[in-house]
């Protein structure tokens, strides 16, 4: 068996293949369909030129397509996407904390500590426990509106 260029193509997507299998964002799975056609073109005889062109071809339709169409039809339902600060928690209902070195009032969203401030007032500090609802985050600050009390 001679070396060819092709068997390191199809390698990589192979070894993109299985590392999909860990991560289950089925980006990795794009890109080794997308190395997998360098691979063919690579085996018909083009050049390295058009077989990194092929790749990123590729790469530019597949990857989209897997994240806005393919990827949210495996998602269960209810599930939306996003990491804190995209929005994702907007209108969620949170208690105040106070911190411990400092005594600072905010919330604790995904695991992380946010200073607040009230957006009607700009108030900082609230009594621990009060409830707010989250609007939205000014730099590292919570901006939150106070729960009105339901009679």
């Amino acid at each position: 068996m001679d070396w060819n260029v092709a068997y390191v193509w199809l390698a990589v997507a192979l070894l993109l293949g299985l590392a999909e299998l860990a991560s289950g964002a089925l980006v990795l799975l794009a890109l080794a369909i997308a190395a997998a056609i360098a691979a063919l073109l690579a085996w018909l005889g083009a050049s390295m030129t058009w077989q990194l062109l092929g790749l990123g071809f590729a790469a530019g339709v597949l990857l989209p397509l897997v994240v806005k169409v393919i990827r949210p039809r495996f998602s269960p339902p209810g599930v939306d996407y996003g990491t804190t600060g995209t929005g994702v928690e907007k209108g969620n209902e949170y208690r105040t904390l106070k911190r411990d070195f400092d005594g600072a009032t905010g919330l604790k969203i995904n695991g992380d500590f946010y200073r607040l401030r009230v957006a009607d007032t700009d108030t900082t500090e609230l009594p621990l426990g009060s409830p707010v609802i989250f609007q939205r985050f000014d730099g590292t600050e919570a901006i939150v509106t106070l729960k009105r009390p339901t009679e």
